[in-house]
């Protein structure tokens, strides 16, 4: 069974549509390393979200490809969650809006920033 934090993590990382093809064509292929590689290689995706986000991939899901688009998924998956860093933001609070995300996903701390900074702009509190 998949760990949810992880899941919620590979859904939420944006990898670039490029990447998402190729490793799904090498997935096809047999060469699952080299697809998880190919996943990972420009997208911050951590090692243990990488198969899980292969797994979603060759199971027809989409991916994220911009920041935007993740923090749409979050907030479909996690709607709590983004209301919380909405409040932090709103308290003018950017850190622990950053560090509430990684608490709860495994986003790595670019990722992380990111989607906060997404939200910021959303929210229009930047």
């Amino acid at each position: 069974m998949t760990n949810a934090k992880v899941r919620l993590t590979a859904q939420i990382t944006p990898i670039e549509r490029e990447s998402q093809d190729e490793a799904q064509a090498l997935a096809g292929k047999g060469r699952m390393a080299k697809a998880i590689r190919r996943l990972r290689k420009d997208s911050g995706l951590p090692l243990h979200a990488a198969p899980v986000a292969l797994d979603l991939l060759t199971a027809g899901n989409t991916l994220p490809t911009t920041y935007a688009q993740a923090l749409d998924v979050l907030r479909r998956l996690d709607a709590p969650l983004v209301e919380e860093m909405t409040s932090l933001l709103r308290a003018g609070d950017r850190d622990s809006a950053i560090k509430l995300l990684r608490e709860r996903t495994d986003i790595d701390l670019a990722g992380g920033y990111h989607l906060v900074m997404e939200l910021s702009t959303q929210l229009g509190t930047h």
